[in-house]
């Protein structure tokens, strides 16, 4: 009889005890040009990210040019004194590097990223799009030419439509904030390379800019670096542009973005609150998590989980525009869609969701959840270069101080049950909620105006 061979088997490994971990604090400096300058050192961060943070925001666009900060942003990577767009974007490439560049209500806003090995290139590269950007003719009117081209696959993009009429009717019409944040067929068309040469002129200077630099920064010259490329950008010295104050009209209503033949609703719902200043936005952000920030939030659970009309409903604040002195404002809102036949019975079970979380509550179970998802997993949402550096410049961006993301997370660990549910049932109230729903009228309109949440109009979806 053959006896069987034993096999030894290592301990099971054990979990140590976790480290310590807080969001990075930067050091700030200010270089001769006034340019100031963020630096974090995160070793083994091979990639190095670079934002660049303008002070240029979309409500400083010339009346009918809706746009131009978007075409402008666009063109800083099509060319310089030295270079013309297709040696520039070769440059890049020879530096395994990668340059993208964005507008919005606060500014327009470089982002830069490439191994540490080639930064001295790269970061020269970008220093020079900012201190002479080329902005050709013919590169301007191509760019131009494409924005043109994405405003009906945006118009026919149900979320985007949402979105944007969700603008429309929350802010005033004489706001920027109402009307697209990349312009209109109208507004684009209008663009030139004048155009756009005028609004660098105007609000582009290193004075009112920011830029943060995240990696791994060992054996760098970071401050000679800087000097040599970023310190060559020269402008005249400027005040901060003042923040106007914003109005905005979340009295309870319905909107319907009428589509014909729609077999989904696509909903959002939203009204505008505090920004990041606000103390109430560490229990804010907890409680909006537990009502819809995952797969097993309250919206989710009842929306997708027991009736099964939708793939997945979020809710989430979104700071649109800060002000250092505290009076910026944030998007609240719920998004999702749904089956069109269900449109009204899962509209009456989201409303019900809010009214019995203002009735009865968050569990504690549910807050404790949040928090090990919002807090625990923080290391893990920053374990790269792009987003600590990301989160950094939010910070500049909205006037917080270099220490805010690790302070919230603090705050989020003590924030307690009732705290977070007082938040969320302040943040969306049943009674102050804009619905705009994009879908099939003809189906909809009568079951959600049964409803009972606003009186309801109906727009072209045009």
């Amino acid at each position: 009889m053959t006896e069987l061979a034993t096999m030894d088997f290592h301990p099971q490994p054990q979990a140590g005890q976790p480290k310590p971990w807080a969001f990075p604090a930067p050091e700030r400096g200010t270089l001769d040009n006034g340019l100031t300058v963020l630096r974090c050192h995160r070793p083994g961060q091979q990639v190095v990210a670079v934002e660049v943070l303008l002070a240029a925001p979309l409500e400083a666009e010339p009346a009918g040019l809706d746009g131009v900060a978007t075409i402008m942003a666009r063109a800083f990577s099509e060319g310089t004194d030295k270079l013309s767009a297709e040696e520039f974007a070769a440059e890049l490439e020879r530096c395994g590097a990668t340059l993208d560049a964005h507008a919005d209500h606060p500014g327009v806003r470089l982002s830069l990223e490439v191994p540490v090995s080639r930064l001295p290139k790269a970061l020269g590269l970008l220093a020079d799009a900012l201190r002479a950007p080329a902005f050709a003719e013919s590169e301007v009117e191509r760019l131009v030419r494409n924005r043109l081209d994405e405003i009906p696959h945006e118009t026919a993009n149900p979320a985007r439509r949402a979105a944007k009429e969700l603008s429309k009717e929350l802010f005033p019409a004489t706001s920027r904030m109402s009307r697209p944040r990349q312009g209109t067929e109208e507004t684009v068309q209008k663009i030139d390379s004048t155009a756009v040469r005028a609004f660098f002129d105007k609000h582009v200077r290193p004075a009112t800019s920011t830029a943060v630099i995240v990696g791994d920064l060992t054996g760098v010259d970071l401050d000679a670096l800087i000097a040599e490329t970023l310190g060559d950008w020269t402008g005249s010295s400027a005040e901060p542009r003042p923040v106007p104050p914003v109005a905005a009209d979340d009295t309870g209503r319905v909107i319907i973005v009428d589509r014909p033949g729609a077999v989904q609703t696509q909903l959002l719902i939203g009204r505008v609150g505090a920004d990041r200043h606000d103390r109430v936005w560490p229990a804010q952000v907890l409680g909006t998590y537990c009502l819809g920030g995952t797969l097993t939030s309250r919206l989710d659970r009842v929306l997708r989980e027991e009736k099964g009309y939708t793939y997945g409903v979020r809710a989430f604040g979104q700071v649109l525009r800060a002000a250092p002195d505290g009076t910026g404002i944030a998007m609240l809102a719920i998004s999702g869609s749904v089956d069109t036949p269900n449109t009204g019975p899962a509209l009456d079970d989201l409303w019900k969701v809010l009214r019995t979380l203002a009735a009865e509550g968050l569990t504690d179970a549910e807050r404790d959840v949040a928090v090990q998802n919002l807090v625990g997993v923080a290391p893990l949402k920053f374990e790269t270069a792009a987003a600590v550096a990301g989160t950094l410049a939010d910070q500049v961006e909205q006037y917080l101080p270099d220490d805010y993301q690790a302070t919230l997370y603090q705050q989020l660990a003590a924030t307690g049950t009732v705290e977070a549910t007082a938040a969320a049932v302040s943040a969306f109230p049943v009674d102050r909620l804009v619905t705009v729903l994009v879908g099939d009228a003809a189906q909809i309109q009568e079951p959600v105006k049964a409803l009972g949440i606003g009186e309801v109009t109906v727009v072209s979806a045009e």
